[in-house]
């Protein structure tokens, strides 16, 4: 049964609306179709693909554990996983608009010129890699 493709990563806050807000007006995402699911929280998306599910801290927690599902503790960065990566078309245009929002990145520039790199964090601490390749 191979893979098909990544359906979403989980952020965990205490602030699921400026979690939103983040990533709708920071990164240009959007907030799309999200079912029932027995704890508030937001599906965020890129184009029509669900990328990210915002959930609240403590009503996850309980709602997971009811289920006999295992929850990550709370902790500074975001354990093993080192950053999540989005792709880009238009860096300029990213930078002007995370400069907006008064959101700090680090600039990255590889060598030979074919890939700009952007790292920035979420409001929970989650690090983000913003590619943006030369075609």
């Amino acid at each position: 049964m191979p893979l098909t493709k990544l359906e979403h990563y989980l952020v965990l806050t205490d602030d699921i609306d400026a979690t939103r807000d983040f990533y709708c007006q920071a990164l240009g995402m959007h907030v799309g179709p999200r079912p029932p699911l027995g704890f508030p929280g937001y599906w965020v998306y890129v184009g029509d693909t669900p990328c990210i599910h915002i959930a609240e801290w403590v009503t996850y927690t309980a709602h997971s554990r009811a289920q006999g599902i295992s929850v990550s503790s709370r902790a500074d960065g975001t354990g093993s996983v080192d950053h999540i990566a989005f792709n880009a078309r238009d860096y300029d245009d990213v930078v002007a608009r995370l400069e907006s929002h008064g959101v700090q990145a680090a600039r990255n520039d590889p060598p030979g010129g074919a890939l700009r790199q952007l790292f920035l964090r979420d409001p929970n601490g989650v690090k983000i890699e913003i590619n943006v390749r030369k075609v």
